[in-house]
């Protein structure tokens, strides 16, 4: 004969159904805390401490400070309140912006880089 007996093991047998950690969602569990642990430490750590950092810069942008708004660099002249600041931007062209408008601030007398040409 060229066929043998299999030996298989039925769906009702429980080893087979209950697996090695004793349940899929035992298994889940397993896999998903270390998931989300790596995640926290890699993803969502790092920018909340880079937030909390930008809100401090921006907390205490100064008269005479130079600031970035979307390629517009300027000087600021005055801050009018918590969310606004005027900026100086050309001698005697003053414009308001918002806080959150502003990429960058830079420190009073940092020059401005120039160009590698």
């Amino acid at each position: 004969m060229f066929i043998t007996n299999a030996y298989a093991q039925s769906a009702t047998d429980p080893a087979s159904a209950s697996g090695v950690f004793g349940g899929s969602g035992f298994e889940m569990i397993i896999l998903f805390v270390p998931l989300m642990v790596v995640w926290y430490f890699l993803l969502i750590r790092p920018q909340r401490a880079q937030a909390k950092k930008r809100d401090e810069v921006l907390k205490n942008i100064r008269r005479g400070d130079q600031i970035v708004t979307s390629g517009i660099v300027g000087k600021v002249t005055k801050v009018v309140d918590d969310k606004e600041l005027e900026v100086e931007i050309a001698e005697g062209v003053r414009i308001r912006v918002v806080r959150s408008a502003i990429s960058e601030v830079r420190v009073k007398g940092e020059p401005v880089k120039a160009d590698a040409a």
